[in-house]
């Protein structure tokens, strides 16, 4: 029968193990202490020592633990234990160290990506590549400190051996079976580096008008105008074409489409379509023109175009113009207002159109 017993565990050595643990404790809360005091008259971010606070003593506590044990001569079975015990508990804390890192890490560079500015091009940037590569790598990370964990026990890594023959086959299943999953996980990664849509990027996807609330490792969260969410596959923005208002800059040029009579002045209604524009405060002063883009058998059909800082902007700039524009053609050039006309040629009469004088209507 195997030994599971404790020997020759003495108080002085329970004792041993105690102190080194709460030596353990002060050691790390002391050199906390003074790496807060250097942070505060460094350049070092104040999100970086919390964030690697818990992993590290517990780190520190498992080491001296493992250093407190070797005075105490344990049994084979409980050496063995402790052994693998020990090699999973260190590789879990050196990934939630990683973890933690790697979101503070995250936090940093988003806090420097300020998108809340209007010229925010470059953050937005940042800010979408960061995201995608965060999870990417929480993935990855995650993966690893499972495999290490599996690695310390002896009989998993001799079955793991005794697999690898079979492996290929499992990995054409597996991979066949989540061929959607690692379609949409590698065109994340493309995404993080080609870039054809940011976070806050105002798209036209599917028809709908909204802008990039999140992206997500395998699929996109699109917030609809009205406050609807529209949920899209990272592969749609790779193999579908789409609209993208901000892929340069989030300066946009608006339209305002008027139809006025054939007859009408047209160089006074665009007068007062720049004086309209120019007016509003939503205007960002780059562009301001009215033009003639079609004539019809019955009306004119005039183009005026407008600028302003985004998109969200000269939707309500345009609408603000139009009906501006629309009362001025209502209250002030009443003519100008599209009208029907019919021609009544010599001897026709009322007769010729089809219709009675009101005396003959009443007999």
């Amino acid at each position: 029968m195997t030994d599971i017993s404790l020997t020759h565990i003495t108080p002085m050595a329970v004792m041993s193990i105690v102190i080194s643990v709460g030596v353990a404790f002060l050691i790390h809360w002391a050199l906390y202490w003074i790496a807060l005091r250097v942070a505060r008259h460094s350049r070092i971010e104040p999100v970086l020592l919390p964030a690697i606070f818990q992993p590290t003593r517990w780190l520190v506590v498992l080491l001296a633990l493992g250093a407190g044990l070797k005075s105490i001569e344990l049994g084979d079975r409980v050496e063995d234990i402790w052994a693998i015990g020990a090699r999973m508990i260190f590789a879990l804390l050196v990934g939630w160290l990683i973890f933690r890192l790697m979101r503070a890490g995250k936090a940093m560079l988003e806090a420097r990506a300020d998108i809340s500015v209007e010229d925010n091009l470059k953050a937005r940037r940042q800010r979408t590549r960061v995201g995608i590569l965060y999870r990417i790598a929480q993935c990855i990370v995650g993966f690893l400190v499972i495999a290490m964990m599996l690695i310390a026990i002896p009989g998993v890594r001799t079955i793991g051996v005794s697999l690898m023959a079979s492996a290929g086959l499992a990995a054409l299943a597996v991979g066949a079976a989540a061929q959607p999953a690692l379609k949409n996980l590698i065109a994340g990664i493309q995404m993080a580096f080609s870039e054809p849509i940011r976070l806050d990027d105002v798209v036209i996807v599917e028809g709908e008008w909204g802008r990039v609330e999140e992206i997500r490792l395998t699929y996109v969260i699109i917030r609809i105008w009205d406050d609807r969410r529209m949920v899209v596959p990272v592969s749609y923005f790779l193999e579908k074409p789409f609209q993208n208002w901000t892929t340069k800059t989030s300066d946009l040029l608006g339209t305002v489409f008027l139809h006025v009579d054939s007859t009408a002045d047209v160089e006074r209604i665009r007068a007062r379509f720049v004086a309209a524009v120019q007016a509003n405060s939503r205007w960002d002063g780059r562009v301001a023109i009215l033009q003639v883009t079609d004539h019809r058998a019955d009306a004119l059909e005039l183009r005026g175009l407008l600028s302003a800082r985004n998109a969200g902007i000269a939707f309500d700039l345009r609408c603000e113009v139009r009906e501006a524009m629309l009362a001025f053609l209502r209250d002030e050039m009443p003519e100008a207002l599209v009208r029907g006309r019919q021609r009544v040629e010599a001897g026709e009469g009322l007769a010729g159109l089809g219709l009675t004088r009101p005396s003959d209507a009443a007999g």
